[in-house]
């Protein structure tokens, strides 16, 4: 069932409706109900699936939470018989116990997305590999599986669950259904945000009363969503087909003018999506984290994660970044690169490395051809650079004489942070790692002046009104950014204004959506709704 759908909006309709009048003690079943059949939708096959994460993540946490108890009471009983290197032994043998356990659950889980999205991938390249270099015709059978709906995204959430639970962050959920609403939470499932069970899942089993306001900034910013997807992503994916469809085809700055479409359509898309999500979630009384903060305001790639698919950087800095950067070996590797390199260079390579390892993930997540891989590294490699040479900034600042806090270095570092992003998304927009390459090399050697008065960029999909329509799209888009970068609540000042003016804007955006946003094939479906 696609958001931008009227099986959807319809859906929604009767959800919230039932959702406001049935007893406020039996909301989070309805929520459990409408989740499930949410994912039905999509294929009952994979059911066995999430039902498989769910109970598995379920009883692990409530199996590593009885540890815990059990073992702080009978460190209680035994307090004064046991000396503090036996309680210490006992303490090392628990947290084992707890290490292997936590290890089960994330190996069926991990084992099962990495089965699902990554058998095809890895099999091929061993193929490759043996017949290209050991000339070994082994051929190994290729299996394509049926990818289910958002098996990243609730993978991702639930494992970040047993972790705190091995962490010892909360208690545990005893209540299976209620676990299993957590999980499958049907706004979220789709394309993310990925939740944190202490900010997400108390707010399911809350009293909810029906709130007029709340309705309408959920409405109000799903509106928004749909203007931002079916508007700007759908006309941009227009261009994007047209100038990706063959590698040969385009050069010079058609190539780069369908990187910039492409841009726009993943940023509108994804973006729009999450306002859908977060809106729908909203009139339910439900409120997600934040995803996206201005992305194109960052002044450097490491600021540009920080803003953009926010819920997955924080999840890949907690449960991977950290653990790794300050685990004893890599504190064995500072001490010995602080001895090479000296102490500045020693203290960051660590964090460098760490920084790679972290979007080698990123880009695998992302999906499983070489060219995420490569989109991962360019990434990483970017904020190692940057971790490692940031020392050298100030000299170079003095050397120059570059006030580095005015607005004009300001405007500099955003323009070439969003270079930098521009030339990622040629990884993630070309068919594969080779034809990224090629067309970025044909953007340099075809470029031409030509291209911005012979009218070619008019015959990529979109003519002069659909320019048009996404220019003026894209600088109330640019308005409303800049706004949010300054502090200021839309929604809230909106709710301010006389009616009349409210009205206006409402209706301007919801004329906006059928009359400029029905002009391709690809309405209905999501970008991120593939991991």
């Amino acid at each position: 069932m696609a958001f931008a759908s009227t099986g959807f909006l319809i859906f929604l309709l009767v959800g919230v409706i039932v959702y406001y009048l049935i007893p406020k003690k039996f909301q989070w079943i309805w929520l459990l109900i409408l989740s499930y059949y949410f994912y039905m939708c999509s294929g009952v096959k994979t059911l066995g699936l999430i039902i498989t994460t769910t109970i598995t993540t379920f009883l692990g946490g409530i199996w590593l939470e009885d540890i815990t108890l059990k073992r702080d009471e009978w460190l209680k009983e035994h307090k004064a018989d046991m000396s503090s290197e036996e309680k210490k032994a006992y303490k090392a043998k628990t947290k084992k116990y707890k290490r292997l356990i936590l290890a089960l659950i994330l190996v069926i889980n991990f084992g099962i997305l990495a089965v699902i999205k990554y058998y095809g991938f890895t099999v091929d390249n061993i193929n490759a590999l043996l017949s290209g270099v050991f000339h070994m015709n082994v051929g190994l059978k290729r299996f394509d599986f049926l990818l289910p709906l958002g098996i990243s995204f609730y993978t991702f959430q639930s494992m970040g669950y047993i972790i705190d639970m091995y962490q010892g962050k909360y208690k545990a959920d005893r209540n299976l259904f209620k676990f299993a609403l957590f999980v499958s939470y049907f706004p979220q499932i789709l394309q993310g945000p990925i939740g944190r069970y202490n900010r997400l899942a108390h707010q399911f089993f809350e009293k909810h009363e029906f709130d007029l306001v709340r309705i309408q900034h959920g409405l109000q910013l799903m509106a928004w969503g749909f203007f931002k997807k079916m508007v700007l992503a759908d006309r941009a994916a227009l261009i994007v087909e047209e100038v990706f469809r063959y590698v040969h085809l385009y050069h010079g700055f058609t190539v780069l003018f369908g990187v910039l479409a492409y841009t726009l359509q993943l940023y509108a898309d994804f973006s729009g999506g999450m306002d859908i999500v977060m809106g729908a979630s909203e009139m339910f009384g439900v409120k997600l984290d934040q995803n996206f903060k201005q992305p194109f305001f960052s002044n450097s790639i490491s600021d540009f994660w920080h803003r953009w698919h926010i819920t997955l950087g924080t999840w890949m800095k907690d449960y991977i970044f950290y653990p790794f950067s300050l685990s004893k070996a890599m504190n064995k590797f500072g001490k010995f690169t602080k001895k090479v390199f000296g102490n500045t260079v020693g203290r960051c390579l660590p964090i460098c490395l760490a920084n790679l390892l972290i979007f080698f993930i990123v880009g695998v997540w992302h999906g499983a051809q070489w060219k995420y891989i490569a989109y991962g590294f360019y990434n990483g490699f970017l904020i190692a650079a940057s971790n490692l040479f940031e020392p050298l900034y100030p000299k170079i600042f003095k050397a120059l004489h570059i006030n580095n806090e005015g607005r004009a270095w300001k405007l500099v570092r955003i323009l070439r942070t969003f270079v930098l992003v521009v030339i990622s998304f040629y990884f993630d927009v070309c068919e594969s790692l080779y034809a990224a390459l090629y067309m970025m090399r044909s953007t340099v050697t075809g470029f031409t002046f030509k291209t911005f008065t012979d009218g070619s960029l008019l015959k990529l999909g979109v003519d002069y009104y659909g320019m048009c329509i996404i220019f003026v799209g894209c600088v109330i888009w640019f308005i409303v950014s800049l706004l949010k970068e300054k502090g200021i609540d839309i929604r809230e000042a909106l709710d301010r204004k006389p009616w009349i003016v409210r009205w206006a804007v409402y209706g301007a955006l919801i004329v906006a959506i059928p009359v400029f946003g029905k002009v391709s094939n690809t309405i209905g479906g999501f970008m991120y709704a593939q991991f």
